[in-house]
């Protein structure tokens, strides 16, 4: 797919675990997005309508790969199942939530389109979103230390759902977490293969633990641990004895090359504005 292309080139992974309430909705707001040429669809182990929902959107839409996974996994499982289906250039994660915004799609998806990022993280809290648990928030900035101390990065939001990589790079993490800790995992991975994620600001509409919330303060513990030990881990064991790290040093220097302004100040007839 040609660079700028973004109708059609995003798959979109959904892991779902009793989500009958908001399933339905998300989903609507989802397939309406131009973006979207895939949506992967993964019921963990529901014991609600999930499953009949899911079935009903994949009859009627072709874009839908609906899978049952029979006794609940965890998110992690969930999304490694739908990692393995993906068919379209660059895949994100959405929760059957509502409280991430598919509208956000088309910024999410323009630093990887113009060829500059391969992954790509949303942030909540630069733009609108509704009122967060104050301790929630505290966890969280906890995560972010945590990676940036260990990692000698700037990451504003690792625990985001909202995380867009390009295929290729998605399938090559070698992801093995089954619950909540297949988000800190994504991120140390990517960070050990040397990639730079890009952060761009997006909607979010936090839920309450009555509307469904899952994580705990056990999780950001379980997060903690997660990225501790993937740190320290050595290669061969994240990713394989036979592990090819110049083929992923040549990829970063290839987006380092890439800029923008420097595409559109060599375009035919552009000129510096005067």
């Amino acid at each position: 797919m040609e660079r700028g292309q973004i109708t059609g080139a995003l798959a979109v992974l959904m892991p779902a675990y009793n989500e009958e309430a908001t399933l339905e909705i998300i989903l609507h707001h989802v397939l309406t997005r131009p973006e979207v040429g895939q949506v992967i669809a993964v019921d963990d182990g529901s014991t609600d309508r999930t499953w009949a929902i899911l079935q009903a959107a994949a009859a009627r839409d072709k874009r839908v790969t609906a899978v049952r996974q029979e006794t609940n996994a965890g998110k992690g499982a969930a999304l490694r199942r739908a990692i393995s289906e993906i068919r379209r250039p660059f895949a994100i994660v959405q929760d059957a939530d509502l409280e991430y915004d598919p509208r956000d799609y088309p910024a999410l998806l323009a630093p990887l389109m113009e060829g500059r990022a391969d992954a790509v993280y949303g942030v909540r809290g630069f733009a609108s979103h509704s009122s967060y648990s104050f301790w929630f928030v505290v966890g969280n900035k906890l995560v972010n230390l945590m990676a940036n101390l260990l990692f000698d990065c700037y990451i504003s939001d690792v625990e985001t759902g909202y995380k867009v990589i390009r295929t290729e790079l998605w399938k090559e993490l070698g992801l093995t977490g089954n619950r909540f800790d297949i988000e800190p995992e994504i991120t140390a991975r990517l960070l050990r293969l040397g990639y730079r994620i890009h952060e761009v600001p997006i909607r979010y509409y936090a839920r309450s633990r009555e509307q469904g919330k899952k994580l705990t303060w056990r999780d950001g513990v379980h997060a903690l641990a997660t990225l501790l030990r993937l740190r320290m881990a050595p290669e061969a064991s994240l990713f394989g004895p036979g592990f090819d790290r110049s083929r992923h040093s040549d990829r970063q220097r290839e987006l380092a090359t890439i800029h923008p302004l420097i595409e559109i100040s060599s375009e035919p007839g552009a000129s510096a504005d005067r």
